[in-house]
């Protein structure tokens, strides 16, 4: 009982403080992963030592770092990269290839033992997936040609990542032929556990979810289901839980119901991934945090500018442009938080001590810091070196024309208001977007020719996903007034934005948001109601006239449309309140 005490208490003070520190890391842009980090350097042996990592913290962390790549693989839509999957696979490829090599060196400078070096240069290839997607996303440039050419080099960056796990976990650096023998295993057994994945994400899961995805509890449940049953495949051929998790999230990244479910699965995982990170802080004493701290900050800014330089060049060489070359790598320069994963498998292996797992710790905390900021001044950051880098120009060298939303229309939610008003939107604007949460809305929306993402608006990935910010038309038919307070907050200032609600005093607050027409279908229902029953009381003829006129209207409308699901004509289709009421 005295143990359940203790590891509860552990658990709220990891809680609580990374809480604290995460809201310090929040008012200063940095990335919640330090803030983890921080948290588990406080509680242990470094500061206050009040916390140890054992049982279920312990447990809680293994899942963390599960949950971790499940989250990545969730983020691998390749259908994000299509467009320029040539030039991505070339660039990362050799940044794989260059990244290690210059790694590896700067290690070796550095004095440390051979299998050391080779954690280290294992370790620090890979960019920081989650803090780039994330500052990218916030910027809305995740779509833009940098952005794209840094997803799919992270997607490669992954891949590679799952390797290394896997062959670290496998416990042998001992020999190149056992390496070798490892490395084809490994290889095998992914490619068998990956093909069936990405089977079902084509003929198994696209059905499953079609059928649950309206049930939000149930959707939830079957998605963290499918992670663990790659988890128990992958541990039955004796590979790492990061390998099952990460290919569970591949095969759902390619499902268009991916970005819903990655914020539904959002709040779990990154309880779990704040263990994860606590746990690393926790694992280190002062002594092996500081053991190379001279060594770190040197190899942070050589590699800061190596990565820089070798990113630009790989660019560069592929005939873009130079901005577009200098923002991609400028994005990149950071050591990832994976860095500590694979620091501490090494560790928990006994490839390396934890005093390699401080070293680690610290080049990710320096770097990751310092990009935080590069990330969000990239483009002032350019404008100020542009002159310099001019010398890179050539006639040769321009960006591809990438496909996205822009001066479109967007629809949120798809009833009979919407059903009407798409095709003039079509007309008017080109292209569409609707934003709908059933699946049988999605898949008439599709049929019919429009763009449809299924998903809660709510949700910044959707909102995203469907360019709310370069909309020049909003239809909203949702009545829930932080909804449309949302869009009303992100669309452009040039944008036309039509709403509904429910209340006159949520009409005037969206009106003042700067709506342009709020639509009043209850207010309207309501006056109808009560024109319709003084008829029916006072001139009972006329009221029978009306009806009659209605009931042809509707039989009119029906017969538009051939599944009988029309909407009431124009004069039926809801009066406004205007500002002046």
């Amino acid at each position: 009982m005295a143990t359940e005490i203790a590891l509860a208490a552990d658990f709220a003070i990891i809680i609580v403080t990374a809480t604290v520190i995460g809201f310090l890391a929040k008012q200063t842009g940095q990335p919640t992963i330090i803030a983890y980090i921080l948290t588990g350097l406080i509680l242990g042996p470094v500061f206050l030592d009040v916390v140890t990592e054992e049982g279920l913290v312990e447990l809680m962390a293994e899942l963390g770092l599960g949950f971790l790549l499940f989250l990545l693989g969730i983020k691998m839509r390749f259908d994000d990269i299509r467009e320029i999957l040539r030039p991505i696979t070339n660039i990362a490829i050799w940044q794989t290839v260059l990244q290690t090599a210059l790694a590896f060196g700067i290690a070796f400078a550095l004095g440390f033992s051979m299998v050391e070096t080779i954690i280290i240069a294992l370790a620090t290839v890979f960019g920081a997936t989650p803090v780039i997607v994330k500052i990218l996303t916030d910027k809305d440039e995740i779509t833009a040609l940098p952005g794209k050419i840094d997803v799919g080099v992270l997607i490669v960056q992954d891949i590679y990542l799952v390797f290394v796990l896997a062959m670290l976990s496998a416990g042998t650096l001992d020999s190149p032929s056992e390496i070798a023998i490892t490395l084809v295993t490994i290889t095998v057994l992914i490619s068998f556990i990956g093909i069936f994945s990405l089977v079902s994400s084509r003929y198994v899961l696209p059905t499953l979810f079609r059928r649950i995805a309206d049930n939000k509890d149930v959707f939830f449940i079957v998605a963290l289901a499918w992670a663990f049953l790659f988890i128990t495949v992958s541990e039955e051929f004796n590979l790492s839980v990061e390998v099952g998790a990460f290919l569970a999230g591949i095969s759902l990244a390619q499902l268009p119901y991916s970005k819903e479910l990655e914020e539904r699965i959002s709040p779990v995982t990154d309880f779990f991934i704040l263990v994860f990170f606590a746990s690393i802080g926790l694992r280190l004493a002062a002594d092996d945090l500081l053991a190379y701290w001279v060594e770190a900050v040197i190899a942070s800014v050589v590699l800061m500018v190596g990565n820089f330089w070798i990113m630009f060049y790989l660019i560069d060489r592929e005939n873009f442009s130079v901005e577009t070359s200098f923002i991609g790598s400028i994005n990149m320069i950071q050591v990832s938080e994976f860095s500590l994963v694979v620091g501490g498998i090494a560790v928990a292996q006994g490839f390396v001590g934890n005093e390699i797992l401080g070293y680690l710790s610290l080049m990710a905390l320096l770097t990751m810091s310092v990009s935080v900021y590069i990330i969000n001044f990239n483009h002032e950051i350019y404008e100020r070196v542009a002159p310099w880098f001019e010398r890179f120009e050539s006639e040769e060298k321009r960006d591809v024309d990438l496909p996205e939303y822009r001066d479109h229309a967007v629809a949120i939610g798809y009833d009979e208001i919407t059903r009407n008003a798409l095709p003039l939107l079509e007309e008017t604007f080109g292209e569409v977007v609707v934003i709908d949460r059933k699946t049988a809305h999605v898949e008439e929306l599709e049929e019919a020719g429009y763009n449809a993402i299924y998903g809660d608006f709510r949700h910044t990935e959707i909102r995203k996903a469907a360019g709310l910010g370069r909309a020049k038309f909003v239809l909203s038919s949702s009545v829930q007034p932080e909804v449309n307070k949302a869009l009303l907050s992100e669309v452009p200032e040039d944008a036309t934005v039509f709403v509904e609600a429910n209340w006159i005093a949520d009409a005037r607050d969206l009106y003042d948001l700067g709506a342009h027409y709020v639509l009043m279908s209850t207010h309207l229902t309501a006056e109808r109601m009560s024109e319709y029953l003084e008829r029916y009381l006072e001139d009972r003829e006329a009221f029978v006239r009306i009806v009659a006129e209605d009931i042809r209207r509707i039989r009119r409308y029906e017969e538009s449309v051939p599944d009988g699901r029309a909407s009431l004509g124009p004069e039926e289709f809801g009066q406004g309140v205007s500002r002046d009421e």
